[in-house]
C-alpha cells in the first residue's frame, strides 16, 4: 500500500451497534495523538463518513495523475468514500463482485499522502468485501464494535472467526452503547445489557479496548459533521477515544516498525 504504513479494518457481524460513529472518532482520536490518519469508507452501499466528517454533497475528489485520485481532507484527516463519487440518494443496486471491485479501486486508486493509519470503515457481514480486504491487503489488525446485547455478540464473534481464518490479528473489542445516563435525572441504566464486552474479549483472548455511553450528544455530533472528537476536545468521550487509540498504536507498534507478517487465505 504506497503512501500507508498500518491499516486497521474496524468491523462488527452486524448493522447498527455504531460502528462507523466508532472509527470516525478512533482515526480522529489517533490524529490527535500526533499521527498523520486517513479513513476509507468501505460500505458501497451505505457510506456514512461523508456525513459523519462534514464533506458537502457534491465535493468530488481530484485526479492525482493517469487512474489516481487525492483523497479528500476534513478534520485532518485524508478520506476516501463511494459516497464522494456518485449521488448519495442513488442505490448501488451491485452485485457483490461488482461492490467487491469498487472498494478495491478506492483502496488503490486513492493517491493516499504518507500515512501513519489508515482506518477501514468495514461494511457489516463476512462477505465480498471482507474476503477482498483480507486477500488483498496487508492488514495490521482489527478493532470490533459490538453493543453488550446477547444478538450483537453472536454476530461479533462471528466477525472475529473471520479475521482469525485469514491470520488477522483482532486488537480488541469496543462496547458501544454500553450505558444510557438519562438526561433529565442522570439515572443510569445498562439498556442492552452488561459484561457483553468482557465476555466475548475474555473468550478470543483479546482485550476490552473500551466502553462508550449511548448518548444524544455522539449522535447529533456525527449528524452534524462534527464527530465527539472535534466538538467535545476535551470530553470523557474523547478521552475514552484517545486511550482506544494509544492502545491500537501500542500494539502495532509491538508488532514491528515494519507491522506484521500476515499470510493470507486464497
Amino acid at each position: 500500500m504506497e503512501g500507508v504504513k498500518h491499516i486497521v479494518a474496524v468491523a462488527s457481524g452486524k448493522g447498527g451497534v455504531g460502528k462507523s460513529t466508532v472509527t470516525v472518532n478512533l482515526a480522529l482520536a489517533m490524529a490527535a495523538e500526533g499521527y498523520r490518519v486517513g479513513i476509507l469508507d468501505a460500505d458501497i452501499y451505505g457510506p456514512s463518513q461523508a456525513q459523519m466528517l462534514g464533506v458537502g454533497e457534491g465535493v468530488r475528489p481530484q485526479a492525482a495523475g493517469e487512474n489516481r485520485m487525492s483523497p479528500l481532507e476534513a478534520h485532518g484527516l485524508q478520506a476516501m468514500s463511494m459516497a464522494f463519487m456518485v449521488d448519495i440518494r442513488e442505490p448501488m443496486v451491485w452485485r457483490g463482485p461488482m461492490v467487491a471491485g469498487a472498494f478495491q479501486q478506492l483502496l488503490t486508486q486513492t493517491q493516499w499522502d504518507d500515512l501513519d493509519f489508515l482506518f477501514i470503515d468495514m461494511p457489516p457481514g463476512t462477505g465480498d468485501i471482507q474476503l477482498t480486504l483480507a486477500q488483498k491487503v496487508p492488514v495490521d489488525g482489527a478493532v470490533i464494535v459490538t453493543t453488550p446485547q446477547d444478538i450483537a455478540l453472536l454476530d461479533a464473534r462471528k466477525g472475529i472467526e473471520m479475521f482469525r481464518k485469514v491470520n488477522v490479528p483482532v486488537f480488541g473489542v469496543v462496547e458501544n452503547m454500553s450505558l444510557h445516563v438519562c438526561s433529565s435525572c442522570g439515572h443510569a441504566e445498562p439498556i442492552f445489557g452488561e459484561g457483553g464486552g468482557d465476555r466475548i474479549a475474555n473468550e478470543y483472548e483479546t482485550r476490552l479496548l473500551g466502553r462508550l455511553p449511548l448518548a444524544m450528544s455522539i449522535r447529533e455530533q456525527v449528524d452534524g459533521g462534527r464527530p465527539t472528537v472535534v466538538a467535545e476536545p476535551d470530553g470523557e468521550v474523547t478521552a475514552t477515544f484517545r486511550d482506544m487509540a494509544r492502545q491500537v498504536a501500542e500494539q502495532v507498534q509491538g508488532q514491528g516498525a515494519e507491522g506484521p507478517s500476515i499470510s493470507f487465505g486464497d
